[in-house]
């Protein structure tokens, strides 16, 4: 253990974790205000080893730690980057700097990272390190009620951001390198259109999208093709932390001011952005009020309506975007090549999955979330049960991937662009090429659709007419629903005015 000086500052851990940057980052202030700053990154083997981690995921965080370390850098600090198990590295850091206060910020994340911070909070207390915790989002931890939630939400997002420190301490301490995929057990996973991270990439984002791309993001969101524009795309950056959720908020209510009474449709389109931000962070709080929401149905009654093992064929053609259902492949390749997609259709990818192909959720939401670059628990997982029926409180629909093709993909340049195997097949049978009496290197439909989504729905509907299911459904509202419109937001520097309560009917609502 290195011994500590008379008169010398106290050294101080900060774990980064999920807010990899040095703006608006209390726990960064906070470890400035204790001592001298040690900022440490653990790569955890064992967060790699989990289902819904992939190699485009690790990618993105490698390029994202890069930027962190060079503005930790410029402020004449830099970036231990550990390599283990994050007990065992914060035991050798103890006994190596003599630090006893750990800050870092909460982490509302997968069921592993709940469990890690446990054994963490256990080993401190054993060691007599004080370790505090800061939040960094609207999410609440521990007995809280929902009543004021909203408007906590908003009064957090109001306040002003916090600078980065001027200066930080010079880092006497050696880093291990960043191990490859490989070296973590991540299979190959080439995403060439992959989303690719730092800062610098976040913040570029955030203005292209306030000032150009965004004007058509009310209308054009949904959409295949105009979304990956219109789209702020800044969602993995959000996950990661590399842009506060603040900093979003901040930054497009001062747009809103600049564009006030003008008629570009400038207006609109923030509105629409402001309501997604403040629905993000609704849905994490429902992760961090409830963990077990990754593998339990979040109304019990649900639990066990799908068989635990898939059908083997059927997910292995869901997976591979081989279908047979033209959208729906088109959606599932385009993921796989960029690492992102539009959320009406991740909706309908999870909504395919669960009731024409009956695939249970766990499954399928697990290999989703492996191809998403910007794989957020709290969101993924909120929403794979409400596109798989299982909330218990959030309207049912169904799909249908043909009415969807139609709609979304009307001159189907999408559907071809992903799907060259239908390059034969003339227009007006795109989407349902089974009906063209022409051939095509296409594989026919696994399921028929109609009569797929006819018994998903009566599956469904009957556990709702079963004894009890509206105790439960009452239980699950109090706990999850939304007391007030997480529409609310500040734009003129002012609260806005209430709203009726909301139930969580709205489903599309997270198209960063």
């Amino acid at each position: 253990m290195a011994a500590q000086r008379k008169g010398e500052p106290m050294p101080v851990i900060l774990w980064f974790k999920r807010d990899l940057r040095v703006t608006d980052n209390a726990a960064l202030l906070r470890a400035c205000e204790l001592g001298d700053v040690l900022p440490l990154y653990i790569v955890e083997p064992g967060l790699w080893a989990q289902p819904d981690a992939s190699a485009r995921q690790y990618a993105f965080l490698c390029e994202t730690l890069q930027g962190l370390r060079a503005d930790l850098r410029a402020l004449g600090s830099d970036l231990v980057i550990r390599v283990g198990a994050a007990v065992e590295v914060l035991e050798a850091l103890r006994r190596e700097t003599g630090a006893n206060r750990l800050v870092s910020t909460e982490e509302t994340g997968n069921a592993w990272s709940f469990a890690r911070d446990r054994a963490v909070a256990a080993w401190a207390a054993g060691q007599g390190v004080r370790w505090q915790e800061l939040p960094q989002s609207a999410a609440r931890r521990g007995r809280h009620d929902r009543d004021g939630w909203a408007a906590h939400r908003n009064r957090l997002m109001a306040q002003d951001l916090l600078p980065a420190p001027p200066a930080l301490p010079l880092v006497h301490l050696c880093s291990d390198p960043l191990p490859d995929a490989a070296a973590l057990g991540l299979g190959a996973d080439p995403c060439p259109g992959r989303q690719h991270g730092g800062r610098a990439k976040a913040e570029a984002l955030l203005n292209s999208f306030l000032t150009e791309r965004g004007q058509t993001y009310r209308k054009a969101m949904s959409t295949p093709l105009e979304g990956a524009s219109a789209c702020s795309r800044l969602s993995p950056h959000l996950a990661l932390g590399a842009l506060s959720p603040r900093e979003a908020v901040c930054a497009t209510a001062a747009r809103q001011r600049a564009v006030k009474g003008t008629r570009t449709g400038w207006s609109g389109s923030l509105k629409s952005f402001q309501s997604r931000l403040a629905w993000r962070d609704h849905f994490i709080q429902k992760m961090e009020d409830e963990p077990e929401l990754e593998w339990h149905a979040l109304h019990r009654a649900y639990e066990g309506l799908r068989p635990a093992e898939p059908d083997a064929a059927r997910l292995a053609a869901w997976e591979k975007g081989e279908t047979g259902l033209p959208f729906v492949d088109a959606c599932m390749r385009s993921l796989i090549a960029t690492g992102w997609l539009n959320f009406r259709m991740r909706s309908m990818l999870m909504s395919v999955a669960s009731y024409h192909l009956w695939l249970p959720w766990q499954r399928t939401g697990q290999h989703l979330a492996r191809l998403f670059t910007d794989y957020e628990p709290g969101i993924h997982w909120s929403q794979v049960q409400m596109q798989s029926g299982t909330t218990g409180i959030n309207s049912l629909r169904i799909y249908n991937p043909v009415k969807q093709g139609h709609d979304q993909d009307p001159t189907g340049v999408f559907t071809r662009r992903w799907c060259p195997d239908l390059a034969g097949v003339p227009d007006q049978y795109l989407q349902e090429p089974w009906r063209w009496d022409g051939q095509a290197d296409y594989p026919p439909p696994i399921v028929d659709v109609k009569q797929a989504a006819k018994a998903a729905r009566e599956a469904i509907w009957s556990v709702r007419k079963e004894e009890g299911f509206r105790d439960e459904a009452a239980r699950v509202l109090h706990k999850h629903a939304s007391r007030e419109d997480p529409q609310r937001h500040f734009v003129n520097d002012r609260a806005p005015r209430k709203r009726r309560p909301a139930t969580d009917s709205r489903q599309q609502s997270f198209d960063f």
